[in-house]
């Protein structure tokens, strides 16, 4: 008669333990050591933006400030008049946003839904217009918007983004074209127009791809400085970009590094809130537009 064999109980705690092999540990040490590295432009940038005029000059450069200038975030405000600066930069980024989203996502629902004569051949043509440099339409578009006295005036730098965006209108267009065809269909059989569908159907199932195009938009907004140069001429019109140039320039024998590394620290604090709000969607948004 075969005896059973006894079977150790494994206590419910207990989990069998994963071999850690040399690529996973290499993986881990190249990834920390380029964290440290992708890190250490950002951590100077702070460290100095709290150091004395004199410290900030000396050579070889100090790891840490010997005496931390709070003052520095004071003083900036002063110096640049940064408040008017930043709020001309967020009214500027917050409706270049508002006009972008709305535009690319209905031209994007175009694209995506109507399935007419000629369908891809313009939206190859939309696509060959990111080819464009800037400096090719620069001066045309100046022209047309001087003769509309907009110059010196916020419009030249709103007014466009309500016009679309060619590579928004494709993150978008790739969305739409992954969304299940029955949930339209259910709205045609309940009476919807394809208006009221884009904003009822197709934008909610959107979010991720729209807050990946709001980012894109507002970043490139908030940075730009090339647009404000060339259309902005009084100083309490200035945004953020075109106020910290201003420090680098001949009026300062010595350009204030340390009052520039605060207003870059101040600037990049929407930003970085922006992108922890909505990483998830973000993520999820570049994902899913490769999906098809």
């Amino acid at each position: 008669m075969s005896t059973i064999p006894s079977i150790t109980p494994r206590s419910s705690g207990s989990r069998p333990r994963r071999k850690v092999g040399p690529v996973k540990i290499i993986s881990f040490l190249t990834l920390v050591i380029t964290t440290f590295l992708m890190l250490l432009p950002l951590f100077f940038m702070v460290s100095t933006s709290l150091k004395s005029k004199k410290e900030m000059l000396k050579f070889p450069p100090t790891f840490l400030p010997k005496s931390w200038q709070w003052s520095n975030y004071t003083e900036i405000f002063d110096t640049l008049q940064f408040g008017t600066l930043y709020k001309n930069s967020l009214i500027i980024g917050v409706l270049s946003v508002i006009g972008t989203l709305i535009s690319s996502a209905l031209v994007a629902y175009g694209f995506a839904r109507f399935r007419g004569k000629g369908n891809q051949f313009w939206f190859m043509m939309l696509l060959s217009t990111m080819m464009l440099p800037y400096p090719a339409i620069m001066i045309p578009q100046f022209i047309l918007f001087s003769k509309m006295n907009w110059i010196d005036t916020f419009l030249p730098l709103i007014v466009p983004a309500f016009f679309g965006s060619a590579y928004n209108i494709f993150l978008l267009r790739q969305f739409f074209t992954t969304l299940p065809e029955e949930m339209f269909d259910a709205g045609r059989i309940d009476g919807c127009g394809e208006l009221r569908m884009w904003r009822q159907i197709a934008l909610p199932l959107s979010a991720p791809a729209l807050a990946t195009v709001a980012i894109f938009a507002f970043i490139y907004s908030w940075n730009d400085l090339l647009t404000p140069v060339l259309y902005l001429s009084s100083s309490e019109k200035f945004t953020l970009p075109v106020g910290m140039a201003s420090l680098t320039s001949s009026r300062f024998r010595i350009p204030p590094w340390h009052l520039l590394m605060v207003a870059s620290v101040l600037a990049m604090v929407p930003i970085v809130t922006l992108f922890a709000v909505a990483q998830k969607q973000f993520v999820e948004g570049i994902v899913l537009t490769g999906i098809k």
